[in-house]
């Protein structure tokens, strides 16, 4: 397929610079696959929307404060890092703009440097020097990795706001964004509604933001984020399976988490390591039957996920009904459940 299918025309002022409070009163675009029909709604309505049994997996990756302004020693120019992945023995890879060559120091704050190790055309790895390990340097001096697209810098809310209820285990550098508009009170009234939870865990990293350069999609290489798919949450899925109820995945990451761990004959096992999967139109789901997700980026691996699950034609149409209707777009935007 074409890198100019997954385009469309969109309106820059409805992309969504702050969430709305409380979450689950984000708007929400219904859209009835078999009937290919749509239906607006609001995020509080899910539990007259889902069916009794219905399983709910959601990601519970937590998001690295993992933007940090630094200065190039000696000159003092300002740059910013932002920490991608833990490697190890105090190596970490990161992201940064600009000329570097191994051995620049790069002047943190707080006691810390950065000394760049490797500078290639693929990553870019930091050896850091600092008091105290990195992680926790991170999360009493670094800041939220907020979406370029929003054009602002982050604050101290969005460590509440761009960080979902389910968050455990750190390690991303961008929010799994269907799970935050969750509340304590929307997950207790699924609960009585008879939804039940399971929860997998995808660190969100580059792999999933990488622009898609090629003309055709198929041409495309993700980068690997790493999953763990445990045996909690396998169970929990082949008891639904058994028992004929839907695997709702909440975001593109649960998608691709679940379909990791899935085998050639539909079954799903426990894994544990990383992730290159690419699902694009054609793509054949062996777990998921439904999904809650954000609107995304034209051009982009996230929305090629969903025209997969969706119907190309179908999710174009819908996308053009949410531009009509101004819906609030990506992360901290409104939201599409797809049954």
């Amino acid at each position: 397929m074409q890198l100019s299918e997954f385009d469309f025309p969109f309106d820059p002022s409805l992309v969504a610079t702050h969430p709305v409070i409380p979450r689950d009163q984000a708007r929400l675009l219904v859209l009835q696959f078999l009937s290919r029909s749509v239906a607006h709604r609001r995020i509080d309505e899910m539990p007259n929307l889902l069916h009794p049994g219905d399983l709910l997996v959601v990601n519970d990756t937590k998001v690295l404060a993992a933007r940090v302004a630094g200065r190039k020693r000696p000159s003092g120019t300002e740059i910013e890092v932002l920490f991608v992945k833990d490697l190890g023995n105090a190596m970490w890879e990161v992201l940064i703009k600009g000329t570097f060559r191994p051995g620049q120091v790069i002047e943190l704050g707080a006691g810390a440097v950065a000394v760049v190790v490797e500078r290639g055309a693929s990553r870019t790895t930091v050896r850091i020097e600092s008091p105290i390990p990195l992680s926790e340097w991170l999360r009493q001096y670094g800041r939220m990795p907020l979406p370029p697209y929003l054009k602002r810098a982050p604050t101290d809310q969005d460590r509440e706001w761009y960080q979902t209820l389910f968050a455990q285990h750190e390690g991303a550098i961008a929010a799994p964004t269907a799970g935050l508009h969750f509340t304590p009170e929307l997950l207790v009234r699924l609960q009585q509604r008879g939804v039940s939870l399971a929860t997998v865990t995808l660190h969100v990293g580059t792999g999933t933001f990488k622009p898609v350069t090629v003309d055709r999609i198929e041409d495309h290489r993700m980068g690997a984020e790493w999953v763990e798919v445990g045996s909690e949450a396998v169970r929990a899925i082949e008891q639904a399976r058994a028992e004929k109820r839907r695997i709702i995945a909440v975001g593109t990451t649960v998608v691709r988490a679940l379909e990791t761990a899935a085998r050639p004959d539909g079954r799903i096992k426990p894994y544990r390591g990383e992730t290159e999967i690419f699902v694009t139109p054609g793509f054949q789901f062996k777990v998921v039957d439904a999904l809650l997700t954000n609107f995304h980026l034209p051009r982009t691996t996230l929305l090629m996920l969903v025209s997969a699950l969706a119907g190309t034609e179908f999710l174009r149409q819908a996308y053009a009904e949410a531009v009509r209707e101004r819906y609030r777009f990506y992360s901290y935007g409104d939201a599409m459940l797809i049954l």
